[in-house]
């Protein structure tokens, strides 16, 4: 897989740059959730696939920005899952944003999830890698290069609390638990970009990051395999927990590319306190 990673830092270096001169403008397209594509979207799209694209162990890459598979190497081991550029709509008011990446062995599944690995488009360039063990934290230098900086873990309990979806659209139960831990003294801490708001959760410590179910959304709006199962496995591995209101979001079944569903990810006690107001 090492050489799937070098392919990711390549194409990352590229999209950084891009973010920072590149047209603004939406196209005439939408992806395969109804989404509206940015021309950054798409060029971040074109990027990563030219990228990857060129690596013989990929059997096949999923993307947002792709309706379908597109398939490369029939007898490759590993399908590369990734969100070009979450939270792009954020970049024309320069909040940061980042890429997703699921690194899947010979099967779109939980279990056969090898790799995860995010990047931030902020101030700094940063990555994060994760392979079963502890996450651990890349920053580009001067040279070029993606340094190690540390590893990544989270404590028992955290302090911020990042409260995803329209508050009009949440269940009572969801109102409920979201008011109890600003009662505790909770910080909101939610840009709208799931990269960077679950970015600074990790890094701070802990909290909570919530995309619940809504009125207009019964299964959530983010995408099972290129944007919740990475993040889950990166918070497993972390020492936090990843659950859907129910069961661990590890243990989901994934039934179609553009699956969707309700997703919290945090510390220990966010998550026990969300699991025992969603089911008494």
């Amino acid at each position: 897989m090492s050489e799937i990673l070098d392919a990711i830092k390549r194409a990352v270096i590229k999209i950084a740059d891009e973010i920072k001169y590149a047209d603004l403008g939406y196209t005439a397209n939408a992806n395969a959730t109804g989404d509206t594509q940015l021309k950054l979207d798409v060029l971040s799209d074109e990027i990563i696939t030219k990228e990857l694209g060129k690596i013989s162990s990929i059997k096949a890459l999923i993307s947002e920005e792709k309706d379908e598979p597109l398939n490369l190497n029939e007898n490759a081991e590993f399908i590369v899952a990734y969100d070009p550029l979450d939270g792009s709509s954020l970049v024309d008011v320069n909040f940061a944003v980042g890429s997703i990446f699921a690194i899947y062995k010979n099967e779109l599944s939980p279990k056969a999830l090898k790799m995860a690995i995010y990047a931030v488009y902020g101030p700094r360039l940063e990555l994060v890698v994760c392979s079963g063990a502890k996450p651990e934290l890349f920053r580009l230098n001067r040279q070029g290069e993606f340094k190690f900086v540390k590893e990544l873990s989270l404590n028992e309990k955290g302090k911020l609390n990042a409260s995803g979806a329209t508050q009009k659209g949440w269940s009572d139960t969801h109102a409920k638990l979201i008011k109890s831990l600003f009662d505790e003294g909770y910080r909101l801490r939610y840009s709208g970009a799931m990269v960077a708001d679950l970015h600074q959760i990790l890094l701070k410590g802990g909290g909570l990051f919530s995309y619940p179910a809504t009125k207009d959304a019964q299964n959530g709006k983010l995408r099972v395999l290129f944007e919740v199962l990475p993040f889950a496995f990166i918070y497993e591995n972390a020492g936090g927990l990843a659950v859907d209101g129910a069961k661990n979001l590890l243990d989901i079944k994934v039934e179609k590319t553009h699956q969707t569903t309700p997703c919290f990810f945090g510390s220990k006690y966010e998550i026990t306190a969300l699991l025992k107001a969603y089911n008494g």
